[in-house]
């Protein structure tokens, strides 16, 4: 049996099931001592245990749940499923701008829309599969994994002897200290995406990437959102700026936010969930959690191992070791950092390390993320907040989407790319986007920090025209025209008078 229950147990849940925890798989019999045991099959687990066995190791792989993890079961993939639909509502809504009308009005099948969610991850399940990577060479058990001492671990009763071992185990959604909230069911990001039936009122607490995301999709599927913030507002840790387009295209899509999050009771009535505000009080049919991350680290016996661990996670080192030299740590178990693209590349390191004698760090890691509403929001390296806190002196240069023509004639010119520069040079030192396909115009910007290409040299690259791209030219010619200072000019219309 899995931990993570998948309802409904359609054919689509039933495939992903039987690619990811199939009920008749059979746990190997350990031969010898392993190069490395790996525990978790989320992303971190699965790039550790295939990039391991890759290169010749004796490996194996340990999952008490479903392989894939969050980010294929109850995280990424469905999320960013249940968002392309109703992306697509929203475009129908906005089709008389382009002079087109939708004689009927848009109406919206939820069933229909979460069916196709659910198939598709089933369709991506097979490259997290159980199967997949015994064929990669991977010894694959389910089963509750426990140290025994610090080179052995007991799964379900039997030994396995490691030379490496790698906690991947991950995180999960934590419960809040709300007043009330024992009281009611709620939704967390492991329950949201089975839901068949559209919420006509739905409550967020939390207004970070997850919550956002969430209150928007069912916004534009008609569901009545309130997002509950704290007082610091939506996605505290992002740019200010990039954040009030965001913000402005959550409330156009119907989204109703507030800030009093942190003063938020709950009560619960004969036919909804009242939640109590200081500004009045509101009823909804649904709650969602989705705010505040708690590491698996219960039932893994750490100590035996003379792992250090908290209610944060693992403790490691900058080589993500941890406190054992032995054994390492990788994703969500083991930073703030949550995300599926930082856990890949943390797994790469553990690699490195552990196998190889390597001496790859944490901190040398450049790490991107995005938030993918509409507008999505992006960022890579530090904003203008955090120099400010580091007493770093910075040039900043904006440019914004509605002096890109590509993104006129598609009708989003909203947004901006800001960049930030080290004070006197072109040497970028973070990026942030707000604006269609931010998440993937900030590889633009992580390429050339993690090459020392600097905005000079990104001004000097041909783009394709019309494309969005070439807003990165666009914010290299916004630093060249900074090096015509007055006394260059000067001498430079000498010259030219000279040619004449």
């Amino acid at each position: 049996m899995t931990e993570k229950a998948l309802t409904p147990l359609d054919e689509h849940n039933q495939r992903l099931q039987q690619n990811v925890h199939p009920e008749t798989w059979q746990n190997p019999t350990p031969c010898g001592r392993y190069n490395l045991v790996v525990i978790g099959a989320g992303t971190a687990g699965l790039v550790t245990a295939s990039a391991a066995a890759g290169l010749g190791a004796k490996v194996a792989l340990i999952e008490r749940s479903l392989m894939g993890g969050d980010c294929l079961n109850v995280g990424c993939v469905p999320s960013k499923g249940l968002l392309s639909a109703s992306k697509r509502a929203a475009a129908l809504q906005g089709m008389n701008e382009f002079g087109i009308e939708v004689p009927e009005g848009v109406h919206v099948d939820f069933s229909k829309i979460m069916t196709r969610m659910r198939k598709l991850r089933a369709d991506i399940s097979p490259v997290d599969s159980a199967q997949r990577y015994k064929e990669l060479g991977v010894d694959v058990y389910f089963g509750n994994a426990r140290f025994i001492d610090a080179s052995h671990i007991d799964v379900n009763g039997v030994t396995l002897e490691f030379s490496k071992a790698s906690i991947c185990t991950g995180a999960r959604a934590a419960a809040p200290d709300i007043p009330g909230l024992e009281q009611v069911s709620y939704l967390t990001n492991e329950t949201i995406f089975s839901l068949t039936e559209r919420p006509k009122r739905l409550g967020i607490v939390g207004a970070g990437p997850i919550g956002c995301e969430m209150a928007q999709a069912f916004a534009r599927l008609g569901t009545e959102v309130t997002l509950l913030a704290s007082s610091k507002g939506i996605l505290p840790r992002e740019d200010p700026d990039a954040v009030a387009v965001l913000e402005s295209s959550l409330k156009k899509d119907g989204v109703s936010i507030s800030t009093e999050g942190k003063e938020l009771r709950i009560e619960k009535t004969e036919q909804a969930i009242k939640l109590r505000l200081p500004s009045g009080d509101l009823e909804v049919d649904q709650l969602l959690i989705a705010v505040g991350r708690k590491a698996n680290v219960e039932g893994l016996d750490l100590e035996k191992a003379g792992v250090i661990y908290s209610d944060k996670g693992v403790q490691v080192n900058e080589y993500l070791q941890t406190t054992h030299k032995n054994i390492y740590a990788a994703g969500d178990v083991c930073t703030d950092k949550q995300f599926t693209h930082a856990a890949d590349f943390m797994a790469r390191n553990v690699i490195q390390n552990a196998l190889f004698f390597g001496r790859s760090k944490m901190s040398s890691l450049l790490i991107p993320w995005s938030t993918y509403c509409e507008p999505e929001l992006a960022q890579v390296g530090i904003t203008s907040q955090q120099a400010h806190i580091q007493n770093i002196e910075i040039d900043t240069f904006i440019q914004e989407f509605e002096h890109v023509d590509r993104a006129l004639l598609e009708g989003e010119g909203e947004g901006f790319v800001k960049v930030h520069v080290k004070k006197g040079s072109d040497r970028i030192l973070g990026v942030t986007i707000v604006g269609k396909d931010a998440g993937d115009l900030i590889s633009f910007y992580t390429l050339a920090m993690n090459n020392k290409i600097g905005l000079k040299k990104l001004a000097g690259s041909i783009y394709p025209y019309p494309s969005r791209a070439e807003i990165v030219r666009k914010t290299g010619d916004a630093y060249n025209r900074t090096r015509l200072t007055p006394k260059v000019k000067a001498m430079m219309e000498k010259f030219l008078a000279w040619r004449r």
